[in-house]
């Protein structure tokens, strides 16, 4: 671990002190110098180490803290909030994006059954009336901390036992040998309604990322619909331009 100095404001810069660390501390966070739900110096820690004003410590902490990069606990400090970088242009499971990222995924079941298709579902999977599909639902954990809900809709002739899917998804259609090769995904704002709120912990009304996949096997056939409800404050989505 880096030693507090190096995120030291530079008193000649024309940026203002608070500004400086707030960047500082932010670099430091991304490049992993504390892992997350570790708690963050304090404003007297930042103060003494660095030779600044508590002011100075604490505005830079509100910036961290409206950014979404820390969290303050009443009574025990100020801890780094867990964020998901997931990359736009790569197809991966939330499982091995969690690992890729150094978490711990684990899922708590809500429902796997078998059930009729809705309409919407007829039309994306391709499906005929009479067949059935595979819905699952699930809260999606990151070192036991809830990320998203996860609800996917699969035909039943396809995965056959929904019981039998463990954390992995991707993996499970893996060992069948109907792996997901490409997909479609759109993402968009929503505000948590009271049921989703509760299920992952935020206030009713809150803004959400809702993130729908449409998962295809190697022939083009339709074999997933996802909507993932991901919680803004611990999601960021990257994509790279290139010209």
């Amino acid at each position: 671990m880096q030693p507090l100095t190096t995120l030291r404001p530079d008193e000649n810069a024309s940026t203002p002190l608070y500004l400086q660390l707030a960047r500082n501390l932010e670099q430091a966070i991304h490049a992993g110098q504390w892992s997350a739900e570790q708690a963050l110096p304090s404003e007297r820690t930042l103060s003494e180490a660095l030779d600044i004003s508590r002011v100075t410590a604490r505005k830079a902490l509100e910036v961290l803290l409206e950014q979404g990069l820390i969290r303050r606990v009443q009574g025990s400090g100020t801890f780094i909030t867990p964020r998901l970088e997931q990359p736009l242009s790569r197809l991966s499971s939330f499982s091995e994006m969690l690992r890729m990222k150094g978490f711990t995924p684990s899922s708590h079941w809500l429902d796997r059954r078998i059930g009729a298709p809705s309409a919407e579902e007829l039309v994306r999977l391709a499906l005929s009336p009479n067949d059935q599909v595979a819905r699952l639902k699930r809260l999606r954990k990151a070192d036991d901390i809830v990320m998203a809900v996860e609800c996917s809709t699969l035909p039943a002739r396809l995965l056959g036992d929904p019981q039998a899917v463990g954390d992995s998804l991707y993996q499970h259609l893996d060992q069948l040998g109907k792996p997901v090769v490409r997909a479609l995904q759109h993402i968009r704002a929503i505000n948590a309604d009271a049921e989703l709120a509760a299920q992952v912990g935020i206030e009713p009304g809150t803004a959400m990322l809702l993130m729908t996949r449409i998962g295809y096997l190697d022939d083009n056939t339709p074999i997933e619909v996802t909507d993932t409800y991901c919680r803004n404050d611990y999601y960021d989505f990257v994509a790279e331009l290139r010209r």
